[in-house]
């Protein structure tokens, strides 16, 4: 349905300055807890038929253990994309969503999906045909909630983080975030982002509207901030991190907040100073007395990590310095499904190429259930999520290899489209969870 691409560090262009609320001023906290407090039971969808198809395979050989897997993955709450359609039929299936998790009293997480030019045109290519036909479906998806429902929305995974400026050809200068001029596709894609966000807190004023920012692995924190608020991120609940992505939950804790410090900063602190906000491409600040490195994405971050390159203490303390007791506020959701045990690091020298590391990598597990507000050290943290269908392909990805249409990590086979079931996959996600499966989910 999705695909990922980790970027390196992105220079961060020079900005006019963007005078910007902090999220939802001094009631964000309450209003989040009043939301979704410990304990939210989260909507499970259907079943999908290629997950039905396995559990019956797989039953019917023998294999009970692995069925029994795949129905403990499937029956996770987990997200429902919304990709395409007309206004009227987008409008019928939130609504019919929406009411079914009512029936059932839990809360649903819906993603918008459908913005013009979405994923470069590669794996999960498609969208709407123009930004005024963008528009028109938002207001179908807004006008399918109930007014005074609680559901979380998740508008438009990589919208911001991979921009028509930084797909490849688009821009002279790739990897620099531009002023994006009246009238291009980048100006026309932030705003429609911010257009869905619009629409939807207005028909459902309790909506949980989360902007996606990417994940840990790919913008620096200014680059990325400045995009979120560019899209009006003060006006939402906050943004999202990690969809459809492998990246440690410990590191999109870390960079998570520090987008929401990011944020308190250049729009309180010093306006529009983006530059000046720490990231994980170079840790230094007072705790380690200036002596930054380069934080490495396959290790799990932490302020007491022995290893340099693991270690936050040093943009930790950087923003505590900076921000001088101005409080973050904006908060932000993890996707959980597929981080159990992290990214992918190919071995060396395999592949001459990109290894597409965010395309159906092998040794992957399910992450951490569903939940909100899991984690005391990270209060802005408001849930994990499963936003990506685990078990569903990324794409047919060959590793880069010149003229190939098979994947070596997959024993040479051609991987299912992007969305389409990928029952290898499904089972190694299962098999390899972090927390394991106990055997106690209900059918």
């Amino acid at each position: 349905m999705i695909n990922r691409f980790t970027r390196s560090a992105l220079v961060l262009a020079s900005a006019a300055a963007i005078a910007a609320a902090p999220l939802l001023g001094a009631s964000s906290a309450s209003a989040s807890s009043a939301g979704l407090p410990p304990g939210t039971q989260f909507f499970v969808p259907h079943i999908a038929d290629g997950a039905q198809a396995q559990i019956a395979q797989l039953t019917r050989s023998g294999d009970k253990t692995d069925a029994a897997l795949i129905r403990d993955e499937v029956s996770t709450p987990q997200a429902v994309w919304f990709t395409g359609g007309s206004p009227k039929q987008v409008q019928q299936q939130v609504r019919q969503v929406a009411q079914e998790a009512a029936g059932k009293r839990t809360v649903p997480t819906l993603v918008v999906y459908n913005v013009p030019g979405r994923d470069c045109s590669q794996y999960s290519s498609g969208g709407a045909s123009s930004d005024a036909a963008y528009r028109t479906w938002a207001d179908g998806f807004a006008s399918g909630l109930t007014h005074q429902q609680r559901v979380v929305v998740i508008v438009e995974p990589d919208g911001l983080a991979n921009l028509p400026a930084d797909c490849p050809g688009a821009y002279t200068n790739p990897g620099t975030y531009p002023n994006p001029a009246p009238g291009t596709a980048t100006a026309g894609r932030i705003a429609d982002i911010a257009y869905a966000a619009k629409v939807i807190g207005a028909s459902d004023p309790n909506a949980l509207v989360y902007l996606d920012a990417g994940n840990s692995a790919w913008h620096n924190v200014g680059d990325i901030t400045r995009r979120l608020e560019d899209a009006g991120v003060a006006s939402t609940q906050g943004f999202s991190l990690n969809v459809s992505n492998y990246q440690w939950s410990a590191n999109s804790n870390s960079y998570g907040t520090w987008i929401s410090d990011c944020i308190a900063y250049t729009t309180t602190v010093k306006v529009g100073d983006f530059g000046s906000c720490g990231d994980q491409y170079w840790s230094g600040g007072p705790a380690n007395n200036w002596q930054g490195v380069a934080l490495d994405s396959a290790r799990q971050w932490s302020s007491t990590a022995a290893d340099p390159t693991a270690n936050t203490a040093g943009i930790d303390s950087r923003y505590a310095s900076e921000l001088a007791g101005t409080a973050a506020t904006t908060h932000f959701v993890v996707d959980t499904s597929r981080d159990g045990q992290g990214p992918w690091t190919p071995p060396a020298g395999k592949y001459t190429g990109d290894p597409q590391t965010w395309c159906n990598p092998p040794g992957t597990g399910l992450g951490a259930r569903p939940d909100a507000h899991p984690s005391t050290a990270f209060p802005l943290l408001d849930a994990n999520l499963w936003v990506k269908t685990p078990g569903e392909s990324d794409g047919q990805c060959n590793r880069s290899v010149s003229g190939s249409t098979t994947d070596p990590e997959w024993g040479g086979i051609t991987d299912p489209a992007a969305g389409a079931w990928f029952p290898q996959a499904a089972l190694q996600l299962a098999q390899h969870a972090a927390p394991a499966f106990d055997g106690t989910t209900r059918h």
